[in-house]
């Protein structure tokens, strides 16, 4: 072998372990130069991109060959070159496929620095004229667009439970931003928990969950319910909201608690979020809400491309208010509904046994699967009292007992009155309340609405 050849097999070798070692390396560099941020057009791509070192490679292979051709042959056994007499097709498939239309393509970084114009968040300006204010949210952008798998679930997730967090929070007058909240404590998962003992999409403690008439049992997490969870965040957030007069401060309070927020501003004699000295959890908390309304509303100035068809959509399921006088097993409510004992647990993911526990609750069912779904289930496990409010199928259409009804009444909707809140305020079940009303657990109220409650 000339020497050359010697020259070529150890650049072979820099090529094909030193390279791909810088290459790796450079992904946790402080100045980001990775060809993540940074556009084919853009000067620094040049010797960053991976094609750019292989063009190197390649120029200087193509010299030494021409000086020793045996040894550049022997140097790279791994390149492929077609055959003469082979088909142009054949060629082809040694090439990867181009994608007809990525959900995600790669902005430069100085795009993600440009935020332009105010920002606020439920109204409430965030001073970004505040460089301190202004390096930690574009450090928290950063810090999710870099990992855009996660952000691609979170907007695909988002049409699952979007909707229902947006016509509660419609429903009661309040800020459409707070449904980014869970967004940033959960990645909208149900089941998600934390080292504090915070569980569900809204990831409440057990004191703050029961204080806000959450179940949890060895038998159920109401916190796990998006129906039931929501209704228990919005009151919260609205009880801070009127202790703090700031949804900032609101959204502070909801991930330190509203005790220890007060004793910080009272010690620092403060009001204003920005100014206070809180944990870097409490700080990074809020900005990172603020920094995921950012990109949620500029999915395309971020490089996220998303058709109707990609959002998630949320399961279709009739919703059949039951009052057990004792535990049911979650097979016998999956053979009543004619589906399985794993689809009846992910439309109820409150449940955390085997069993569908006692007492008046609203179960979730496939769709259609709740007309005459009563009667199927009392077949199969006795004389159970069942009712069904029906859901997104056709109601079934049950009267209360008249033995069981002394007397009855017409209460008239209030402003920020909800199913739950009027059957606790009559000392009535939730069960009983939806069924005498024709209700559904999510349908909302409004103010002026004629509701019967029976004594």
């Amino acid at each position: 072998m000339c020497f050359s050849g010697y020259v070529l097999t150890v650049f072979h070798l820099f090529v094909r372990v030193f390279f791909p070692l810088l290459y790796r390396s450079d992904l946790y560099r402080s100045d980001f130069r990775s060809p993540v941020f940074y556009p084919a057009s853009s000067p620094s791509s040049a010797f960053f991109a991976p094609a750019a070192r292989g063009g190197l490679a390649a120029g200087v292979l193509f010299f030494l060959s021409a000086a020793c051709p045996a040894a550049a042959d022997t140097a790279a056994p791994h390149a492929i070159t077609p055959k003469a007499g082979t088909s142009k097709s054949a060629s082809a498939r040694t090439s990867l496929p181009a994608s007809s239309s990525p959900l995600a393509r790669f902005p430069s970084l100085l795009s993600t620095l440009h935020i332009s114009g105010p920002v606020d968040f439920c109204g409430e300006p965030v001073p970004l004229n505040d460089p301190e204010i202004r390096e930690r949210l574009e450090k928290e952008m950063l810090l999710m667009l870099w990992n855009r798998a996660q952000v691609i679930l979170w907007v695909k997730r988002s049409g699952k439970y979007f909707p229902h967090i947006e016509s509660v929070l419609k429903q009661r007058c309040m800020p459409d931003d707070l449904k980014y909240i869970p967004v940033i404590e959960s990645a909208l998962l149900p089941h998600i928990g934390s080292s504090k003992g915070a569980i569900g999409y809204w990831q409440f403690i057990r004191p703050t969950a029961k204080r806000y008439g959450l179940e949890v049992t060895d038998e159920v997490d109401e916190r796990r319910n998006i129906v039931y969870a929501t209704d228990a965040a919005t009151r919260y957030l609205a009880d801070m909201h009127a202790m703090f007069s700031s949804w900032t401060l609101a959204a502070a309070g909801y991930n330190m608690g509203e005790d220890r927020l007060k004793q910080r501003m009272n010690e620092q004699a403060s009001s204003d979020f920005y100014r206070l000295y809180l944990s870097l959890e409490t700080q990074r908390y809020v900005l990172r809400i603020i920094a995921a309304k950012l990109i949620f509303t500029h999915l395309k100035q971020y490089g996220f491309h998303f058709r109707p068809g990609d959002y998630w959509k949320p399961a279709k399921a009739d919703r059949v208010a039951v009052n057990f006088p004792k535990p049911v097993p979650i097979m016998s409510i999956a053979q009543a509904a004619s589906t399985t004992y794993k689809t009846i647990k992910d439309l109820n993911p409150e449940i955390r046994g085997s069993h569908f526990a006692a007492g008046p609750r609203t179960l979730r069912v496939p769709s259609g699967a709740g007309i005459g779904f009563p009667a199927r289930l009392a077949a199969r496990t006795g004389k159970n009292r069942i009712y069904s409010s029906g859901g997104s199928g056709a109601p079934v259409r049950l009267r209360p007992n008249p033995k069981s009804v002394k007397k009855a009444r017409t209460y008239t909707v209030r402003r920020g009155d909800y199913a739950a809140k009027i059957a606790k305020n009559h000392g009535v079940s939730l069960a009983d309340f939806l069924r005498w009303n024709r209700l559904r657990m999510d349908q909302p109220l409004y103010p002026g609405m004629k509701l019967k409650i029976y004594y």
